[in-house]
């Protein structure tokens, strides 16, 4: 058996550069950053930063050109090398994700604040409860149709 899967969740480095192929077809790239935090032998913290490059093809490349520096991603999709020359005669290797499935996680917040929505004080007009009122006579309780 074997299988090409890779997900990963970070955030974007810059903004999707998106471009067409000269056979027409819309790709975006981008960098991911991941990553995590360790205590060393030492009992030093340290943290690490891998980073991805990712490669948007088609439809899912109008979607990643919509995403900003900083956003939190998830991806899934394979990896996949591919090898070149550059001017210089030495053949590079690159890895590079494909990406399949994109979901952004959140939005940064700018600040540690909640959201308006949360804060009861925060709408100018809210809904009151109607002052009571007296019954006419002719009132059975029931609603008007």
């Amino acid at each position: 058996m074997q299988k090409n899967r890779i997900e990963l969740a970070g955030y974007l480095a810059a903004k999707p550069e998106l471009r067409q192929l000269p056979s027409g077809t819309q790709v975006a790239n981008a960098r991911l950053a991941e990553g995590y935090r360790f205590v060393d032998r030492n009992k030093q913290e340290q943290q690490h930063t891998n980073w991805h490059s990712l490669v948007f093809y088609g439809d899912i490349s109008e979607i990643a050109a919509s995403f900003e520096k900083g956003d939190n991603l998830f991806i899934e999709g394979t990896l996949q090398t591919r090898q070149f020359t550059p001017k210089d005669g030495s053949q590079r290797t690159v890895y590079e994700v494909i990406v399949r499935k994109v979901h952004q996680i959140a939005k940064p917040k700018t600040a540690n604040t909640p959201p308006d929505d949360n804060n009861p004080d925060s709408d100018p007009n809210p809904i009151q409860n109607p002052e009571p009122t007296e019954h006419d006579d002719d009132d059975d309780g029931t609603w008007p149709v």
